[in-house]
């Protein structure tokens, strides 16, 4: 679920152990030059960010420095602290400018409680429906596949929210970038992203991933136990094997896998 800016900051890469402040720099991060990161190369970097954002327009972060800084404060819990409202700001000044759909993370909350209780409907009244509809279309089995598909697409923004919410972590907006990527998410408050710890950052980012691969396999079982059509099941089951691959071939690369193991980094 990515402007220009949220790319960058997926394709953040930080390494290195932060060093002693004697030393003059306060954290490490490798990334787009490879370079230390210090204090007052972080300030030039996020006052370069504010006036981009104050001449208008949607400027790219990524190629101001501001990910490559949002590493550096990462490993220190002092200038978290220091900076972390601070790069909120210019976080979510940037997101709104480059998000053509944006609603209030409660109202994102609503809708997908309510797409998920669809798909639970569905689920649910599944066997049921040959004798309320008839059998002229295999009613059950396209009951079983459209409520896991409604499970599958309303579960996973929810989880990152439950789950943040769990840790501390709140959220500020529900939004979509269509036609690329449709699936709605949720925009974290970055302030309280970065006070949380690095373990609980990184399964926040995993905790979607978790809930909407169990779920075709769990629909599947549920199907299979109440006498469904073979192919529902195997529809099911190939599915979940599917996003399986896709997690190996592009979440680990691009997504919320990547971002799992770039927090636990963090946690070293």
């Amino acid at each position: 679920m990515a402007s220009r800016d949220n790319q960058a900051e997926r394709r953040e890469h930080v390494g290195g152990r932060p060093t002693g402040r004697g030393s003059g720099v306060s954290a490490v991060a490798e990334g787009y030059t490879g370079g230390a990161v210090d204090d007052i190369e972080i300030e030039r970097t996020l006052v370069r960010c504010e006036q981009a954002l104050q001449d208008g327009g949607r400027p790219a972060l990524d190629r101001l420095g501001f990910w490559k800084a949002v590493g550096a404060v990462k490993r220190d819990r002092g200038l978290i602290y220091r900076y972390c409202e601070r790069i909120a700001r210019i976080d979510r000044e940037a997101f709104v400018r480059g998000v053509p759909i944006a609603l209030p993370a409660a109202v994102g909350v609503v809708l997908d409680t309510a797409g998920a209780l669809v798909g639970l409907a569905l689920v649910a009244a599944a066997p049921g429906l040959p004798d309320a509809l008839g059998t002229a279309l295999p009613w059950t089995e396209l009951a079983y596949l459209a409520g896991a598909l409604a499970l599958i697409g309303t579960t996973h923004g929810l989880a990152h929210w439950v789950a943040g919410t769990l840790m501390g972590i709140r959220f500020t907006h529900w939004y979509s970038r269509p036609p690329l990527s449709p699936q709605p998410g949720f925009k974290t408050d970055y302030a309280s992203y970065l006070r949380a710890p690095a373990r609980s950052r990184a399964w926040m980012h995993a905790a979607g991933a978790i809930v909407t691969k169990i779920l075709p396999f769990a629909v599947a079982a549920l199907a299979a136990a109440r006498g469904a059509e073979a192919w529902a099941v195997g529809s099911l089951l190939a599915l979940g094997v599917l996003q399986l691959f896709t997690d190996v071939l592009i979440s680990t690369k691009a997504s919320d896998w990547k971002k799992f193991a770039r927090e636990m980094r963090f946690a070293r």
